[in-house]
């Protein structure tokens, strides 16, 4: 069966009511495209280039992952998958069967079909992404590395714009945006007549020359004086993929062109990435999350840890800088906790990775607190904002506005999450309202620069870990830090202090208190901790940190931190009495 994929004119395998196009990666039921994602169609390919054989898990592991080690369970589940989306088990259909002990088997008899399945493919066009790029031009930039964890992404992609003319990517400064938006084009640039487009906008400045960047980007030479006008001329008849990278720091003229584009272009379609979305008429929104890096046990063994994409990013790209590097089952639980810090941020791994050689991985653990100074030294071929981890981030607070700016590096109190509430609380200063702090926070979240968790009741906002490192930074840099600082700790006393009344007062409402610490905020404890270091080690509050120390004694017995509760309690004590020592000396 090998053997007939690759002879002449062998372009595609029927089974059933179902067509193979292996070449054009594409699948046919009935004459229509079936979605399948990209693992469950390599697994189908493989086992139809053996059909009648036994293939066994190991050989289908390594084709459909090479040079990743992933469980047994990642083929289980990808191959029940492929049995569900050719309907096994109705009207008695059997295709794929497991063969016990060894491995999987394709059964479905087959036939070859010699017709040109091309011209059919390309009336396709929208309808399937997967098409032989080859065969239209298309100008995009060739990936030099690959795209690790982003599979489940790029198939919710590839659908939002079969559906939606205007798709914006967005979230924060080292995302990956732009690698994702790379590897949608390339599968889609093959479903358009005249393929797909890429066009750089971080170097643009001014808005008024971005009609000239975008036609430059296009292969268009303009003549006359309304460039915009020449472009949407050139684009009116053709059919064809627009992305549009780095449109935050232009969003309204980009927002503008964009409208106009897409009215005067009816065959265009637009994939745009941002750090906020447009806001355009007609865009759909897709927000990027970080790589998995939370999934796993405490302390992994290799094998396990590879199957998480955050511990597989790193690993690739440390081995890609240092080549003796191996992953050991000794180190896997340092580089997914690593991984974790990080955010599962993709150029803080990457950046974390390709410093191995200069610190190793304990060590880079050990002192990630210091992470902006640490990850300091990235790719001398990046951009220059994505070279560094504070390159990034100054890309986007030069963006903010000067409000923005101050809600943004006062939030950075906060270890864990919070709410609006206690935002105008502990951000609060003599020109900021709450209402002024409020709009900072929802600007804040829109530009990716605070995560949003709308699945409760109540709405909590965090900064993740790399983004707070920064702005504290410049917390402290504002003069502002002591008062934030103790405004901060004031808020966790007096939420300690709410708990402790329900709890001292009837036995029916200990329930209600007790409820309450556990419905807290993610990370409260840590919040409640920075304060109390702050009070007792980098203030002059001891008190304070006292009042905090006895309201916050029934949370750690809650959760079972009673020995951390003691050791802090000696340690508090301890400093008062130094304290009373310094000052009658």
């Amino acid at each position: 069966m090998a053997d007939q994929l690759s002879e002449p004119g062998a372009r595609t395998l029927s089974f059933d009511t179902f067509e193979l196009i292996p070449e054009q990666r594409l699948l046919l039921d009935g004459g229509k495209p079936l979605r399948l994602g990209g693992r469950a169609f390599e697994i189908l390919v493989v086992l139809i280039e053996h059909a009648g054989e036994t293939v066994s898990k190991e050989a289908l592991i390594a084709s459909v992952w090479p040079k990743t080690v992933v469980e047994e369970s990642n083929l289980r589940v990808h191959v029940g998958a492929l049995r569900k989306a050719l309907g096994q088990g109705q009207a008695d259909n059997r295709y794929i069967e497991n063969v016990a002990g060894r491995g999987y088997s394709f059964v479905a008899p087959l036939t070859r079909s010699l017709k040109d399945v091309a011209k059919d493919a390309t009336q396709i066009k929208f309808e399937h992404f997967a098409g032989d790029t080859t065969k239209h031009s298309h100008k995009l930039p060739t990936p030099l590395t690959r795209m690790i964890g982003r599979d489940d992404t790029l198939e919710l992609l590839e659908t939002m714009l079969r559906s939606h003319r205007f798709v914006t990517l967005v979230g924060p400064g080292g995302m990956g945006k732009t690698t994702v938006a790379l590897a949608v084009a390339h599968a889609a640039a093959g479903a358009f007549e005249h393929g797909a487009r890429f066009a750089d906008l971080a170097s643009i400045s001014d808005p008024a020359h971005l009609p000239n960047a975008l036609a430059t980007s296009l292969g268009i030479t303009t003549h006359s004086g309304d460039r915009a006008a020449d472009l949407i001329d050139f684009l009116q008849d053709k059919h064809m993929l627009i992305v549009l990278d780095t449109c935050e720091h232009l969003i309204e003229a980009i927002a503008l062109l964009t409208q106009d584009i897409l009215q005067g272009a009816p065959q265009i379609r637009i994939l745009a990435t941002s750090r906020e979305p447009l806001r355009a008429k007609g865009e759909w929104v897709y927000r990027l999350p970080p790589l998995a890096s939370k999934t796993l046990s405490a302390r992994p063994t290799a094998a396990a840890a590879l199957g998480c994409a955050s511990v597989q990013l790193f690993f690739e790209r440390a081995c890609a800088s240092l080549d003796s590097f191996h992953l050991t089952d000794e180190i896997a639980p340092a580089i997914a906790q690593l991984c974790q810090k990080l955010d599962g941020l993709p150029l803080a791994i990457e950046l974390a990775a390709t410093s191995v050689e200069r610190f190793g991985v304990q060590d880079l653990l050990t002192h990630l607190d210091d992470r902006l100074h640490l990850l300091s030294r990235g790719l001398r071929t990046a951009h220059p904002r994505h070279q560094t981890l504070p390159a990034m981030l100054e890309w986007s607070y030069e963006t903010l506005s000067e409000l923005e700016r101050t809600v943004f590096r006062r939030l950075a109190v906060f270890k864990g999450s919070f709410t609006l509430q206690a935002s105008g609380v502990v951000a609060r200063g003599p020109t900021l309202t709450a209402a002024d702090i409020h709009q900072g926070v929802a600007s804040l979240t829109e530009k990716s620069l605070l995560c949003a968790d709308i699945s409760r009741d109540t709405v909590y906002y965090r900064l993740l870990d790399t983004t707070r490192a920064y702005a504290f930074d410049k917390l402290r840099a504002s003069g502002e830090h002591h008062a934030i600082q103790k405004q901060h700790a004031e808020h966790c006393l007096a939420y300690l202090q709410d708990s402790q009344h329900a709890w001292d007062t009837l036995p029916g409402q200990r329930r209600r208190a007790s409820q309450k610490w556990q419905e807290a905020p993610d990370g409260w404890i840590d919040d409640v901790r920075t304060a109390l270091d702050w009070a007792f080690w980098s203030s002059e509050e001891p008190g304070l940190g006292m009042a905090l120390m006895t309201a916050a004694a029934p949370l750690w017995s809650l959760l079972s931190l009673t020995d951390e509760y003691h050791v802090r309690l000696e340690l508090a004590l301890a400093n008062l009495a130094t304290r009373a020592q310094a000052r009658s000396a």
